[in-house]
Protein backbone atom coordinates (compact mmCIF):
# COMPACT_ATOMS: atom_id res chain seq x y z
CA UNK A 1 0.00 0.00 0.00
CA UNK A 2 1.01 3.60 -0.43
CA UNK A 3 -0.19 3.96 3.16
CA UNK A 4 -0.41 1.55 6.07
CA UNK A 5 -2.09 1.64 9.44
CA UNK A 6 1.07 2.03 11.44
CA UNK A 7 0.23 -0.53 14.14
CA UNK A 8 -2.61 -2.08 16.08
CA UNK A 9 -5.96 -0.36 16.58
CA UNK A 10 -6.46 0.83 20.16
CA UNK A 11 -9.39 2.13 22.15
CA UNK A 12 -8.35 5.66 21.16
CA UNK A 13 -9.14 4.88 17.52
CA UNK A 14 -7.23 3.70 14.46
CA UNK A 15 -3.50 4.46 14.29
CA UNK A 16 -2.28 7.25 12.00
CA UNK A 17 -1.62 6.44 8.39
CA UNK A 18 2.03 6.24 7.33
CA UNK A 19 3.12 7.17 3.83
CA UNK A 20 5.53 4.95 1.95
CA UNK A 21 6.84 7.76 -0.24
CA UNK A 22 9.26 5.58 -2.20
CA UNK A 23 6.53 3.09 -3.10
CA UNK A 24 4.13 5.86 -4.05
CA UNK A 25 6.78 7.49 -6.22
CA UNK A 26 7.36 4.15 -7.98
CA UNK A 27 3.63 3.73 -8.66
CA UNK A 28 3.49 7.20 -10.20
CA UNK A 29 6.59 6.73 -12.35
CA UNK A 30 4.61 5.81 -15.50
CA UNK A 31 1.18 7.49 -15.66
CA UNK A 32 0.27 5.40 -18.72
CA UNK A 33 0.20 2.28 -16.55
CA UNK A 34 -2.17 3.77 -13.95
CA UNK A 35 -5.81 2.73 -14.42
CA UNK A 36 -7.82 5.83 -15.35
CA UNK A 37 -11.24 6.64 -14.01
CA UNK A 38 -13.69 8.10 -16.48
CA UNK A 39 -16.60 10.05 -15.00
CA UNK A 40 -18.62 9.40 -18.16
CA UNK A 41 -18.59 6.43 -20.58
CA UNK A 42 -16.94 8.25 -23.47
CA UNK A 43 -13.41 8.80 -24.73
CA UNK A 44 -11.34 11.96 -24.83
CA UNK A 45 -11.99 12.57 -28.52
CA UNK A 46 -15.74 12.73 -27.90
CA UNK A 47 -15.19 15.09 -24.99
CA UNK A 48 -13.10 17.37 -27.17
CA UNK A 49 -15.80 17.29 -29.86
CA UNK A 50 -18.43 18.35 -27.31
CA UNK A 51 -16.17 21.26 -26.38
CA UNK A 52 -16.12 22.45 -29.99
CA UNK A 53 -13.05 20.49 -31.04
CA UNK A 54 -10.70 22.57 -28.94
CA UNK A 55 -8.20 21.23 -26.46
CA UNK A 56 -6.45 23.43 -23.90
CA UNK A 57 -3.51 21.96 -22.00
CA UNK A 58 -3.69 22.53 -18.26
CA UNK A 59 -2.13 21.19 -15.08
CA UNK A 60 -3.21 20.91 -11.46
CA UNK A 61 -1.24 20.30 -8.30
CA UNK A 62 -2.43 17.33 -6.22
CA UNK A 63 -0.80 18.07 -2.83
CA UNK A 64 -0.68 15.30 -0.22
CA UNK A 65 -0.18 16.98 3.16
CA UNK A 66 2.01 14.89 5.48
CA UNK A 67 0.21 15.52 8.75
CA UNK A 68 -0.15 12.92 11.51
CA UNK A 69 -3.51 12.29 9.84
CA UNK A 70 -2.56 12.88 6.16
CA UNK A 71 -4.80 14.91 3.89
CA UNK A 72 -5.05 16.17 0.33
CA UNK A 73 -5.29 19.92 -0.27
CA UNK A 74 -8.28 21.18 -2.28
CA UNK A 75 -9.74 24.58 -3.11
CA UNK A 76 -13.22 26.02 -3.48
CA UNK A 77 -13.18 28.22 -6.57
CA UNK A 78 -14.43 31.77 -6.28
CA UNK A 79 -18.06 32.42 -7.21
CA UNK A 80 -16.79 35.38 -9.25
CA UNK A 81 -15.02 33.24 -11.85
CA UNK A 82 -16.50 32.87 -15.33
CA UNK A 83 -15.72 29.12 -15.55
CA UNK A 84 -16.35 26.41 -12.93
CA UNK A 85 -17.33 29.06 -10.37
CA UNK A 86 -17.96 27.73 -6.86
CA UNK A 87 -16.66 24.25 -7.66
CA UNK A 88 -14.13 22.20 -5.70
CA UNK A 89 -10.83 21.86 -7.54
CA UNK A 90 -7.12 21.34 -7.18
CA UNK A 91 -4.92 24.43 -7.58
CA UNK A 92 -4.14 24.73 -11.28
CA UNK A 93 -4.80 26.24 -14.67
CA UNK A 94 -3.52 26.60 -18.22
CA UNK A 95 0.00 25.58 -19.18
CA UNK A 96 1.77 28.63 -20.59
CA UNK A 97 4.09 28.34 -23.65
CA UNK A 98 7.43 26.84 -22.66
CA UNK A 99 6.15 25.44 -19.33
CA UNK A 100 6.11 21.84 -18.20
CA UNK A 101 3.01 20.59 -16.38
CA UNK A 102 5.02 20.63 -13.15
CA UNK A 103 6.04 24.26 -13.63
CA UNK A 104 2.48 25.27 -14.48
CA UNK A 105 1.02 23.45 -11.46
CA UNK A 106 3.50 25.08 -9.07
CA UNK A 107 2.96 28.53 -10.58
CA UNK A 108 -0.82 28.25 -10.40
CA UNK A 109 -0.68 27.00 -6.80
CA UNK A 110 1.41 30.03 -5.88
CA UNK A 111 -0.99 32.39 -7.65
CA UNK A 112 -4.16 30.83 -6.25
CA UNK A 113 -3.27 29.91 -2.67
CA UNK A 114 0.14 31.52 -2.11
CA UNK A 115 2.00 28.21 -1.85
CA UNK A 116 5.77 28.71 -2.09
CA UNK A 117 6.90 26.71 -5.18
CA UNK A 118 9.93 25.42 -3.25
CA UNK A 119 7.74 23.66 -0.66
CA UNK A 120 6.01 20.87 -2.67
CA UNK A 121 8.07 17.75 -3.35
CA UNK A 122 6.85 16.51 -6.72
CA UNK A 123 6.70 12.72 -6.90
CA UNK A 124 4.90 12.00 -10.18
CA UNK A 125 1.79 12.40 -12.30
CA UNK A 126 -1.63 10.86 -12.59
CA UNK A 127 -3.04 10.09 -16.07
CA UNK A 128 -4.21 13.09 -18.08
CA UNK A 129 -7.93 13.79 -18.08
CA UNK A 130 -10.04 15.59 -20.69
CA UNK A 131 -12.82 17.68 -19.20
CA UNK A 132 -16.14 18.36 -20.85
CA UNK A 133 -15.05 21.98 -21.33
CA UNK A 134 -12.06 20.99 -23.46
CA UNK A 135 -9.22 21.12 -20.94
CA UNK A 136 -6.62 18.34 -21.17
CA UNK A 137 -5.45 18.26 -17.55
CA UNK A 138 -2.23 16.75 -16.20
CA UNK A 139 -2.48 16.11 -12.43
CA UNK A 140 0.94 16.60 -10.76
CA UNK A 141 1.23 14.81 -7.40
CA UNK A 142 3.37 16.37 -4.67
CA UNK A 143 4.09 15.96 -0.97
CA UNK A 144 3.67 18.91 1.42
CA UNK A 145 5.48 18.80 4.73
CA UNK A 146 4.05 21.15 7.38
CA UNK A 147 4.47 23.85 8.38
CA UNK A 148 3.71 25.88 5.27
CA UNK A 149 1.79 29.09 4.68
CA UNK A 150 -1.19 29.68 2.40
CA UNK A 151 -2.76 32.95 1.27
CA UNK A 152 -5.78 32.54 -0.99
CA UNK A 153 -6.33 34.97 -3.85
CA UNK A 154 -10.01 35.89 -3.31
CA UNK A 155 -10.45 36.59 -7.02
CA UNK A 156 -9.77 32.90 -7.72
CA UNK A 157 -10.21 30.92 -4.51
CA UNK A 158 -12.92 31.26 -1.88
CA UNK A 159 -11.34 28.73 0.46
CA UNK A 160 -8.52 26.21 0.71
CA UNK A 161 -9.37 23.09 2.72
CA UNK A 162 -8.04 19.59 3.35
CA UNK A 163 -9.67 16.19 2.77
CA UNK A 164 -8.58 13.26 4.95
CA UNK A 165 -6.78 10.45 3.15
CA UNK A 166 -8.31 7.94 5.54
CA UNK A 167 -11.64 8.76 3.88
CA UNK A 168 -10.07 8.81 0.42
CA UNK A 169 -8.74 5.29 0.96
CA UNK A 170 -12.24 3.92 1.62
CA UNK A 171 -13.41 2.33 -1.67
CA UNK A 172 -17.02 2.69 -0.51
CA UNK A 173 -16.75 6.45 0.10
CA UNK A 174 -17.37 7.86 -3.40
CA UNK A 175 -20.90 7.67 -4.75
CA UNK A 176 -21.77 7.16 -8.41
CA UNK A 177 -24.55 9.49 -9.56
CA UNK A 178 -26.44 10.18 -12.77
CA UNK A 179 -27.83 13.38 -14.22
CA UNK A 180 -29.22 14.36 -17.61
CA UNK A 181 -27.15 16.97 -19.41
CA UNK A 182 -27.74 18.21 -22.96
CA UNK A 183 -30.12 15.36 -23.65
CA UNK A 184 -27.79 12.61 -22.41
CA UNK A 185 -27.60 10.79 -19.12
CA UNK A 186 -24.19 11.39 -17.56
CA UNK A 187 -22.49 9.43 -14.78
CA UNK A 188 -20.04 10.97 -12.34
CA UNK A 189 -18.47 10.48 -8.92
CA UNK A 190 -19.30 12.46 -5.77
CA UNK A 191 -17.10 12.32 -2.66
CA UNK A 192 -18.76 12.88 0.74
CA UNK A 193 -18.02 16.14 2.53
CA UNK A 194 -19.92 17.98 5.24
CA UNK A 195 -19.77 21.36 3.49
CA UNK A 196 -18.72 20.99 -0.15
CA UNK A 197 -19.94 19.13 -3.24
CA UNK A 198 -16.90 17.30 -4.65
CA UNK A 199 -17.71 16.00 -8.13
CA UNK A 200 -16.67 16.11 -11.79
CA UNK A 201 -13.03 16.06 -12.89
CA UNK A 202 -11.75 16.64 -9.35
CA UNK A 203 -13.74 13.67 -8.01
CA UNK A 204 -12.45 11.54 -10.89
CA UNK A 205 -8.84 12.43 -10.08
CA UNK A 206 -9.46 11.57 -6.43
CA UNK A 207 -10.81 8.15 -7.44
CA UNK A 208 -7.65 7.54 -9.49
CA UNK A 209 -5.43 8.78 -6.65
CA UNK A 210 -7.19 6.54 -4.13
CA UNK A 211 -6.48 3.54 -6.35
CA UNK A 212 -2.79 4.48 -6.52
CA UNK A 213 -2.62 4.84 -2.74
CA UNK A 214 -4.32 1.51 -2.08
CA UNK A 215 -2.24 -0.31 -4.67
CA UNK A 216 -3.02 -3.49 -6.59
Amino acid sequence: MGFDGGGDVTEAGPPPLRLDAALLRARLADPDTIPRDRPEPEDDLERAARAGGRSIEAAVLVPIVLRDDPTVLLTLRSARLTAHAGQVAFPGGRIEPGETPEEAALREAQEEVGLDPSVPEIIGRLPTLMTGTGYLVTPVVALLRPPFALQEDPAEVAEAFEYRLSQLLDPAAPERRQQEFRGRMREFWVWPHERHYIWGATASMLVTLSGVLRGP
